[in-house]
């Protein structure tokens, strides 16, 4: 661990000495780590917490500044950082007088744990997973706003073009030629294979509200006119409880619909690279302990 060097006065000894403490980024990083409970924390209890993260020995603890009635070193040492995260946003004074992270700052920034810290890779790997699942559900948000101002029709070709890519239909030119029905209640038609052994059945709906039971009871009675074993129900909104209740009662080895909702089909449409476009790669890599092991024989 870093650390820096302070001259100090030892009460025990009653006598100047060199007491070591963790350097200023260090203790930062433990600040921005801290568990603040809501309210914050005396800035008291910030030090005695950090002083137990570190294991300071008393001497370290108990060193005074400028002799027997200065501040005790450490204290004052950490002070001095929260006044710098204070200046710069990462931590607010409250009216109480506690220090506390700047919760709305701070969450979005990766936190990087100590050096040396024996879970120092899993909990940046953890970060680095939580910040890519919140850009991810940011994109399925834009791609659903960006579906919902296009029109109908161009819903119902982006439908088939995340089918074919998803493995059905075999080509974009094969899919459209099946294309669009436009007849009892069914929208799209797409041959479940390459070679056209079966047909899905599809209906897409945009959607502000719930997609209820009447809607979907209407799809399955015009699979059922068609005499078609298999359908997929697309919508940008959600599906009622009532919905996915009739479903999972006329759902049988014979006979299969599936509904997909709004963020069933973003996480579709992201997962099989339709309508996104890869703006930058990161590869996670670890040391591979299999080329540093010594031939044994």
């Amino acid at each position: 661990m870093e650390t820096v060097t302070k001259m100090a006065w030892n009460p025990s000894t009653e006598q100047e000495c060199e007491i070591k403490l963790p350097a200023g980024s260090i203790v930062e990083k433990a600040l921005l780590e801290l568990d603040y409970p809501a309210g914050g924390l005396h800035k008291r209890k910030i030090a005695e917490a950090l002083a137990e993260r570190f294991s300071l020995t008393d001497e370290q603890k108990n060193a005074k500044l400028g002799g027997t009635n200065g501040p005790r070193a450490f204290n004052f040492h950490v002070g001095k950082v929260t006044g710098t995260l204070i200046k710069l946003g990462k931590m607010v004074k409250t009216k109480s007088g506690r220090r506390d992270i700047n919760r709305e700052q701070v969450s979005e920034e990766i936190r990087v744990p100590e050096q040396g810290s024996r879970d120092s890779r899993n909990t940046l790997e953890k970060s680095i997973e939580g910040n890519y699942q919140k850009i991810r559900k940011k994109l399925a948000e834009d791609l659903l706003q960006q579906i919902k101002e296009n029109t109908p029709a161009f819903f119902e070709k982006l439908v088939i073009d995340l089918l074919v890519k998803m493995g059905y239909g075999g080509s974009p030119e094969d899919a459209q030629a099946v294309g669009r029905s436009g007849d009892g209640g069914i929208d799209g038609i797409i041959n479940e294979d390459r070679l056209g052994l079966d047909v899905i059945y599809v209906q897409a709906k945009r959607w502000e509200g719930n997609v209820g039971e009447p809607p979907v009871r209407d799809f399955v009675g015009a699979l059922q006119g068609k005499r078609a074993r298999k359908g997929i129900f697309i919508t940008t909104s959600e599906f009622s409880n009532r919905a996915r209740e009739y479903i999972s009662a006329i759902d049988s080895r014979d006979s299969k619909v599936i509904l997909i909702d709004g963020q069933q089909l973003a996480q579709r449409m992201i997962d099989h690279n339709v309508g996104v476009s890869t703006a930058k790669t990161y590869e996670i890599k670890r040391v591979d302990s299999d080329y540093f092991a010594e031939n044994a024989e």
